[in-house]
């Protein structure tokens, strides 16, 4: 495993733990070059899901981009990155038992959202803003309606 700070191979594990469902094993390494800690999620291989995009070109499901977009969506809210890895493997774990070989990207969007709600109405706004391409204020004031009440 290469650090991602300094980039040298020579590390050891410090810590390693199961994930609550048994589907990942999260471990805690430090690095011996430069004594940087940083966390590894091993997963079980499985068929790589495709994307079907909006111009129905597809790509390999990527959970870096999931938590990419749920990280912009959260910042500056006090929601630490773990509940948010957490809601991508809840999301992948969803899609996969759902879909065989595809998805849509809205389907993973909708299952995005959903874990959102229920964590952070303002992360929740933002990430559907984006997502659904509210046109003007009137959509954004619909969302945020339906979710007032």
């Amino acid at each position: 495993m290469r650090c991602p700070f300094c980039h040298k191979e020579d590390d050891k594990v410090v810590d390693s733990r199961a994930s609550s469902d048994g589907m990942s094993v999260r471990r805690r390494r430090e690095c011996l070059k430069c004594g940087k800690r940083f966390t590894t999620y091993e997963y079980i291989e499985e068929t790589p899901l495709m994307v079907i995009k909006k111009d129905n070109g597809r790509e390999p499901f990527d959970r870096k981009k999931v938590l990419a977009g749920l990280i912009k969506a959260c910042e500056k809210r006090p929601i630490p990155v773990e509940k948010l890895e957490a809601i991508v493997e809840r999301v992948e774990r969803e899609l996969q038992r759902k879909f065989e070989q595809e998805v849509h990207a809205k389907d993973i969007g909708e299952a995005v959202m959903k874990e959102l709600e229920k964590l952070d109405e303002v992360a929740y706004v933002r990430f559907a803003s984006v997502y659904r391409q509210f046109k003007d204020i009137n959509h954004f004031m619909k969302e945020l309606k339906r979710l007032l009440s």
